[in-house]
């Protein structure tokens, strides 16, 4: 994309009422506009970020055998009556009537409507294990919206819902979706430390909270130092084994790691050496939950077993701020000048910043660049502005793009261009090949 033909309302001074850095650098790089209270406009380098997410999201979903689908955002509100969580919900719930005065609701979660065509059209335990998700906005009418789309009321969110015979399988599920989300936050750069955690008004007895430690989070978490050096990385992990799932459950959750609502401080200081005893601040960004028969029995969601008998299956939730990650991501991963994004979920794979924008052999060896690049399957940003170099560097710090090639007359004349590190700031010279190389090399191990 050349800069001159992009949408990147960049602001040079910070909005007052932006009141955490991540919120600040999404103004200021022309990633949001705010349309009303926790309500944003996912303006286009925003919404390229937001889109590179969820495919992360859905790759994982889809690696660990989920079935992708997509449910509205409007439901009625007599599923939820019969589960009884219409009236128990409280005023984050967005309830309305159409025009025929039917009561309908702006969907927070979606247990119910899940249940609901499971029961149409499951019936037997030849059609299970089944794990089914979707990727939708979903609405919460917070008192006091804040933060941008960390604490929105409008948010887009992965959840996944599971439907097992029993509880040993139901609890594999919930093995398999803990795996898969450990996967995907480091796809996308984060450690997400899964923490112990309340059920809340979705319920359930099992349920891990990932939390991305960083000094703005909303719950205070306390944990065992040791838990921040693991890492998943590469390996390869069989999802229908139940073993090999829940060996992972075991290393990432053996240690003490909980957030504030169920913290036990007793427990706390018998488990965990002084030495590693750690307090932080953390943001939520997925939970998964197991909560059995919870619903199915509510709404006569059973199968027939075997033996002939009809059961009620055994069912989980599981969910992924995906917008909310944007957030996330940032509060770990910026600094004075402005974000630094993993190459994971960067909105273009570098920059190319042209320091004589009108000079015959710059502009030509920019563009050899641009479609270079664009012919590896990379996504270039070129600013091609009639811009002073400073300003042009200043949107690049901004945006945080992970990689930059700087050309010049001078670099020119000696047959070399400069690859600069967003995160390290180190620049090397080297041929424009060379370069090309580089970041082809960088971006297959992405």
């Amino acid at each position: 994309m050349r800069l001159t033909r992009y949408f990147l309302p960049v602001l040079k001074e910070t909005p007052s009422e932006a009141q955490i850095v991540s919120h600040r650098l999404m103004l200021r790089a022309g990633m949001i506009k705010q349309a009303s209270a926790g309500i944003y406009s996912w303006l286009p380098l925003g919404y390229k970020v937001l889109k590179r997410i969820e495919q992360i999201v859905h790759e994982e979903q889809i690696r660990a055998g989920h079935i992708p689908m997509l449910m509205p955002t409007l439901q009625s509100a007599d599923l939820w009556r019969e589960s009884g969580r219409y009236d128990d919900y409280g005023q984050e719930m967005l309830r309305i009537k159409d025009r025929h005065d039917r009561d309908m609701l702006y969907g927070p979660t979606n247990e119910e409507l899940i249940t609901d065509i499971f029961r149409s059209h499951v019936g037997s335990y030849k059609d299970l294990p089944l794990t089914l998700y979707h990727i939708q906005w979903k609405f919460r009418d917070e008192v006091r919206p804040r933060f941008g789309v960390m604490r929105g009321r409008e948010f887009l969110m992965k959840d996944g819902y599971n439907f097992d015979i029993d509880k040993d399988a139901a609890l594999h599920a919930y093995n398999r979706h803990l795996v898969s989300y450990l996967r995907s936050y480091e796809r996308m750069g984060l450690q997400a430390i899964p923490m112990r955690a309340d059920g809340g008004p979705i319920g359930g007895d099992y349920t891990h909270e990932f939390l991305v430690l960083a000094e703005t989070g909303e719950s205070e978490v306390f944990y065992d130092s040791e838990i921040t050096d693991l890492k998943f990385g590469d390996r390869a992990v069989d999802y229908d084994s139940v073993a090999a799932c829940q060996a992972v459950l075991e290393e990432f959750t053996s240690r003490y790691a909980r957030t504030d609502e169920t913290h036990d401080e007793a427990l706390f200081h018998s488990q965990v050496p002084e030495a590693r005893r750690r307090s932080a601040r953390g943001i939520e960004v997925g939970q998964i939950f197991y909560f059995g028969t919870k619903y199915s029995e509510a709404m006569g969601a059973t199968v027939v077993t075997p033996d002939g008998s009809r059961v009620p299956v055994h069912m989980g939730s599981h969910g992924i701020g995906v917008s909310r990650l944007l957030g996330a991501i940032i509060e770990a991963s910026h600094d004075d000048k402005g974000i630094i994004w993993p190459e994971g979920v960067t909105p273009f794979h570098c920059g190319i910043v042209n320091l004589k924008q009108g000079d015959t052999a710059a502009d030509a060896a920019c563009e050899n660049l641009y479609k270079a690049l664009s012919a590896t399957g990379l996504e270039p940003l070129y600013d091609d502005r009639s811009e002073r170099a400073g300003a042009k560097f200043a949107t690049m710090d901004l945006i945080g793009l992970p990689w930059r090639i700087t050309v010049g007359p001078r670099g020119l004349e000696k047959g070399v261009v400069e690859l600069t590190s967003r995160r390290t700031g180190e620049s090397e010279e080297m041929s424009p090949e060379a370069a090309l190389d580089r970041l082809a090399q960088i971006y297959a191990n992405v």
